[in-house]
């Protein structure tokens, strides 16, 4: 039988929601005064933020949330929210009877932007619901719509990615200067994840390559390490020609490079002279 929240005068609910971040960890809080224990998970009591204006709707329209409170748990600081650990995290939020345990989850969605003022922050949250406004069907285009070593390209990830580790980081042009035996021009347009230091866990572009460092996308308020290890991997311009000579995996190509564009249309018949 399913239970009628709310029903009572008095109840012993609280609210919780968990936090899944796209690096693996997961974090759980609740509105109770003490911690709670469930799903084999520790739900942290007065965690410094709060869910609020919780939208539902029976269409097909997303659903809204918000998330705000104060900087005041130590698994939620100020330098995280900076260099975007907790951007596209999965969030579930939900009631729980703090003494039965018994819980309902009423929403879920992923973490959309995250602003900061004063030592406050706010959190817009994106519903699963707004999934369903993507467009599914591919467009066509001169380039590779498939996302390299992912499907529809069908290569190997680990055949193109290594690993080295920071030698200098110059701040001006946000470059680092990696240690590896990779040529540094196959990473460009490619990633690098660091597995070490304060930025660990994160993954981030790879924009150019500039006096032997590589040019990130992401900037980095504090200089890594030296020695630092991180992961990369090769990058890919998406052309059919590149396809064919440097992976020789044309035959997955999943692109137009041959199909005439607008400018088709634009084009008029010129006399000969």
């Amino acid at each position: 039988m399913t239970r009628v929240w709310f029903s009572q005068a008095l109840e012993t609910t609280a609210t919780f929601w968990r936090v899944l971040r796209r690096d693996g960890v997961m974090l759980g809080f609740t509105t109770h005064d003490r911690d709670l224990w469930f799903d084999g998970l520790s739900h942290r009591a007065a965690p410094g933020m709060l869910p609020s204006a919780i939208r539902r709707s029976a269409g097909f329209e997303a659903d809204s949330a918000e998330v705000e409170g104060a900087l005041s748990h130590d698994s939620i600081s100020a330098f995280d929210l900076a260099i975007g650990r907790f951007d596209g995290a999965r969030i579930l939020i939900g009631v729980v009877d703090w003494e039965s345990l018994e819980r309902h989850v009423i929403y879920r969605g992923s973490i959309g932007s995250v602003t900061e003022e004063a030592g406050a922050f706010t959190a817009d949250l994106v519903s699963r619901k707004a999934e369903l406004q993507r467009d599914p069907v591919p467009r066509t285009s001169p380039s590779c719509r498939a996302v390299f070593c992912g499907p529809g390209c069908t290569l190997s990830a680990a055949r193109f990615t290594q690993r080295g580790t920071i030698a200098s980081f110059d701040a001006t042009g946000n470059a680092v200067t990696v240690s590896t035996a990779a040529p540094l021009s196959n990473l460009v347009g490619g990633s690098l994840r660091w597995l070490g230091g304060p930025y660990a866990g994160q993954t981030t572009d790879i924009v150019a390559m500039v006096s032997g460092g590589l040019v990130l996308s992401t900037p980095l308020d504090s200089a890594p390490p030296v020695g630092t290890v991180v992961e990369m991997r090769e990058g890919c311009d998406r052309t059919l020609d590149t396809c064919a000579t440097r992976f020789a995996n044309a035959l997955n190509f999943q692109g137009e490079p041959f199909l005439p564009g607008n400018d088709l249309i634009t084009r008029y018949p010129v006399p000969s002279q």
